[in-house]
């Protein structure tokens, strides 16, 4: 797990994209992660989560996702937790086929 999310830790600090192909379009049971999909990086499976949803989130167009959909993300950061076998990528930028699907909006002025 550790080496999994150590292999995109350039992208991550660059904001890169990062070729990604789902994998499953639902989290492992029990996952308290709010929405999210499986995701295979460079040959490693990682989870691709969004958080929860919420009203003023539009999610609509990444419930749309299919499995083996590849995608261009970017995020700010990977983790880990003992519960999941698996890195957690936070999906902060999502492009298909060219176009963004899902950006994910900051708050301005601090935490």
């Amino acid at each position: 797990m550790l080496a999994g999310a150590a292999k995109i830790r350039n992208h991550i600090i660059a904001f890169a994209d990062m070729e990604v192909v789902v994998t499953a379009l639902s989290l492992p049971p029990g996952s308290r992660l709010g929405f999210g999909v499986m995701a295979r990086i460079d040959g490693e499976d990682y989870i691709l989560s969004f958080g929860p949803e919420k009203p003023d989130k539009n999610f609509q167009q990444l419930h749309s996702l299919k499995v083996n959909d590849k995608i261009i993300i970017r995020s700010h950061s990977v983790s880990h937790a003992p519960k999941y076998s698996y890195p957690i990528v936070s999906g902060d930028y999502v492009e298909r086929d060219g176009k963004v699907i899902y950006k994910r909006v900051f708050r301005k002025g601090g935490c």
